[in-house]
């Protein structure tokens, strides 16, 4: 059987992932930082589909524990087939109020892991001319929205990948940056954001988000922005102008941290 280690595994779009890799029938890795969350889901997939589950307990903000993540991703005698890179998280307040410590340890989950962990996966999915890396981002990453250091990590991540993709073109190894709106997790209760006041026409669910990113990631697409409203705010943000696009976000969009 392939196997498939996902990141931020216990909850929301990285749950989603573990759910639908096992139904197909891959092995899980499962990787996060609560523990109890972590036996209790691979239990649950190993009961219903009869995979094998492995987990780690790691917060990949600290580089002793993302390290020994890394060293499982290029284990080559246990190969890791598909890579989701999904931990990450935002913040509530504006970046001269956030703690320098806070500010470091979302660069470290947000991009150090997603740099880290690919490396670590790339060179064996290389030799062995087969592998998927599929790194989350955001729809976000696409605007820069004043003050947000998420945006900022978010566009890493999507540049990152596109490049990626571009680079492994032909070696059967295919990158993808998944850029996702407002989605229904936990993301937005950890922020500490108040997301009452958003349309219910900009929500997405987190099956929604995992079906159609791993069909373009199958179609060979680089980046892959799940629901046809996003699909249509990126097109539009392509046309409008930068100082618009900061005019309306700063003003429309909740938690621009």
């Amino acid at each position: 059987m392939p196997t498939a280690l996902v990141t931020g595994a216990t909850a929301g779009i990285g749950r989603a992932f573990a759910r639908r890799l096992a139904a197909e029938g891959h092995d899980v890795v499962l990787v996060a930082r609560d523990s109890e969350r972590l036996a209790e889901l691979a239990d649950r997939l190993q009961t219903r589909h009869n995979v094998r589950t492995e987990v780690l307990a790691a917060d990949l903000a600290d580089p002793e524990q993302r390290a020994r993540v890394e060293r499982r991703v290029a284990d080559a005698d246990n190969p890791v087939d598909v890579l989701i890179n999904n931990a990450g998280f935002g913040t509530n307040r504006p970046f001269w109020e956030l703690p320098a410590e806070e500010l470091q340890q979302q660069l470290d989950v947000n991009v150090a892991a997603v740099l880290a962990l690919t490396r670590a996966a790339v060179p064996g999915m290389r030799e062995r001319g087969r592998g998927d890396v599929l790194n989350v981002s955001s729809v976000a990453g696409f605007f820069s929205v004043s003050g947000s250091t998420y945006s900022a990590t978010k566009a890493y991540v999507t540049a990152l990948s596109e490049g990626l993709n571009t680079t492994l073109h032909g070696s059967g190894v295919r990158v993808m940056a998944l850029c996702p709106g407002f989605t229904q997790t936990e993301f937005h209760q950890r922020a500490g954001l108040e997301m009452g006041k958003l349309p219910r026409a900009f929500w997405l669910q987190a099956d929604q988000v995992v079906h159609e990113s791993l069909a373009d990631l199958r179609a060979g697409k680089a980046v892959s922005v799940p629901g046809v409203q996003y699909k249509a705010l990126v097109a539009l943000g392509r046309l409008v102008p930068k100082s618009l696009q900061r005019a309306i976000v700063t003003r429309t969009v909740p938690g621009r941290t």
